[in-house]
């Protein structure tokens, strides 16, 4: 889990624009979600340790991600979100790419973000992003 705050906003659209496209994500001074971030990983399975991954290690890597992103504004903080509208979209791509750095390249990602109950997102690497209501 990763609490942050963030406000939806794209700067190539007019603030009436954004207003419109966010309604009231889009409050100047942001709103905050208590994000489920969910990452499964599949790959061969180790014939020695009868493991996909050492779950230590996927934990070690979860953590520092979502250590850079709890309890920021992650529109000030984070700087993949200065050139990225904060969408939970575009988080669970921040999430991945910044797990593909540190886990083995042979393994698939997935990574799934609960922004809400009933928003959730789920991407795995491509350009296809799948959202859930």
């Amino acid at each position: 889990r990763a609490g942050g705050s963030h406000r939806l906003h794209a700067p190539q659209l007019s603030d009436e624009e954004n207003a419109s496209v966010y309604g009231k994500c889009n409050h100047v001074h942001g709103h905050g979600h208590n994000y489920t971030v969910l990452a499964s990983v599949s790959g061969p399975v180790d014939p020695i340790t009868g493991m996909v991954i050492n779950l230590v290690d996927l934990k070690k890597a979860m953590h520092a991600v979502l250590e850079e992103l709890d309890h920021r504004n992650l529109d000030m903080d984070v700087p993949f979100f200065r050139t990225h509208t904060s969408t939970v979209e575009n988080l669970t791509v921040y999430v991945w790419n910044r797990l593909r750095e540190s886990l083995p390249s042979q393994l698939d990602i997935e990574i799934e973000i609960h922004e809400t109950e009933n928003n959730v997102a789920i991407y795995r690497g491509n350009d296809a992003k799948k959202l859930i209501f």
